[in-house]
């Protein structure tokens, strides 16, 4: 008898097909909301479930749904999976990396742009018929050419970024836990900091980082008072890195002169104080939303949760303790 799949929102037509080869197959094709009461109802009865990052992956979850054995998300962030839970569920959790890096990182200079040069209020003011023509002092922006831009997080997208940035003429600073080699710092040119040392000297931050409890509010109230009245401020990372209260009320006091969002804290919804401000760029979380990444990501989830409950090792096992030991089983956890 086939195994029992869950696809919690609409994917694309070959996802579902590379998934019916293998399973007894039920997806939400109509990308309708669920609740976590929903979740664990519909989740009765399955072997695995594709999520997305809307979908939260906990203890309580878990517990309700004893036969599950792999998660499967659609990202590469996994803050929405308790992976140490499913570790003691025995359930495998997987995600994709590397197919959404160049997406990322082209949105981050998008984005970056679109906030020096004041892209989103300029078509606001057009749209509603109040340009009146070109003048001297109309919408002054900042140059990304030549700035000195420092990236938080140095991981494939964070080193992706800084390459792209290297034809503007950016003087390049990165902050990481670990800092890169030094054959790797030549190539892309970047300059290892402290993040004391990244707040004090950039004209534009990128944020690239992963959320963890330890990075939670990496910016809040105080860094954002460090950081120059000109500086821009980019979070292409994952709400809750950023305090968007405390930056919407930078914002407002003129602490710092703009900043472009990807992501929220508590998404979909957005704090309220961020729509009122013209020195925001606001965008709905679509870093990879491009169709052949979002199609890659949605292949190499499925591919996952295909090899999770064939053989036991997804190649991109996150909890690798847990996939050699899944009753029934062959092979060994992934790398």
């Amino acid at each position: 008898m086939k195994k029992k799949v869950l696809v919690t929102r609409e994917v694309f037509d070959e996802t579902l097909a590379c998934l019916a080869q293998h399973f007894d197959l039920t997806s939400n094709q109509a990308n309708e909301r669920w609740s976590a009461d929903d979740l664990a109802r519909r989740l009765q009865g399955k072997d695995g479930v594709l999520v997305t990052t809307g979908d939260r992956v906990d203890e309580a979850l878990l517990s309700r749904c004893p036969q599950l054995k792999v998660v499967s998300t659609v990202s590469v962030g996994f803050n929405h999976i308790d992976v140490d839970a499913c570790t003691r569920h025995g359930v495998m959790a997987t995600n994709t990396p590397d197919v959404l890096t160049q997406s990322v990182a082209d949105m981050s200079v998008c984005l970056t742009l679109a906030t020096l040069r004041r892209l989103g209020e300029g078509e606001r003011r057009l749209r509603a018929r109040q340009w009146q023509g070109t003048h001297l002092k109309q919408f002054l922006g900042h140059d990304l050419h030549h700035a000195t831009v420092c990236i938080a997080g140095f991981g494939r997208i964070g080193q992706a970024i800084a390459r792209r940035l290297r034809g503007f003429d950016c003087t390049i600073l990165y902050h990481a836990r670990s800092r890169a080699d030094a054959a790797l710092e030549q190539a892309v040119g970047a300059v290892h900091v402290t993040k004391d040392e990244l707040l004090a000297r950039a004209d534009i931050v990128i944020l690239i980082l992963p959320y963890t409890p330890q990075t939670h509010h990496f910016i809040g109230r105080a860094e954002l008072q460090k950081m120059k009245r000109s500086a821009v401020l980019v979070n292409m990372a994952r709400g809750g890195i950023v305090d968007d209260g405390a930056l919407a009320q930078a914002l407002r006091d003129g602490t710092i002169w703009g900043a472009g969002l990807d992501v929220y804290e508590n998404e979909p919804d957005v704090n309220e104080g961020l729509f009122g401000l013209d020195n925001v760029v606001l965008s709905p979380h679509i870093a990879s939303a491009t169709e052949p990444t979002r199609q890659n990501m949605a292949m190499t989830a499925a591919r996952n949760c295909v090899a999770a409950l064939t053989t036991g090792a997804p190649p991109n096992l996150l909890n690798p303790q847990v996939g050699a030991r899944v009753p029934g089983m062959a092979g060994q956890p992934a790398d």
